[in-house]
C-alpha cells in the first residue's frame, strides 16, 4: 500500500507536523497504527478520517517505521 509523508505547519502555532496519507485501512487499524506511531515518536497526534498527523517534525522514524510495517513510502 502506498501512503505519503509530509511535513507542514500549524496554522495557529507554526509548529511543524507530519502528516501521513493514503492509508486505505478500517479505522480500527489507522487507530492502532497511529499509537504505534506516536509512542515510537514519544509525541502526540490524531487522525481525521484516514489521515494521521503527529506532532513534530518526524519524517525519517515514520518512514523507517512504515517499511517495517510493510507500506510502501512515496
Amino acid at each position: 500500500m502506498n501512503v505519503k509523508i509530509k511535513e507542514q505547519r500549524n496554522p495557529r502555532t507554526g509548529n511543524p507536523t507530519t502528516v501521513i496519507t493514503g492509508i486505505t485501512h478500517n479505522p480500527q487499524v489507522i487507530e492502532k497504527l497511529e499509537k504505534k506511531l506516536k509512542s515510537n515518536c514519544g509525541a502526540g497526534g490524531h487522525t481525521e478520517g484516514k489521515t494521521i498527523y503527529i506532532q513534530g517534525s518526524h519524517t525519517d522514524k515514520i518512514k523507517s517505521i512504515l517499511t517495517k510495517e510493510g507500506y510502501t513510502v512515496q
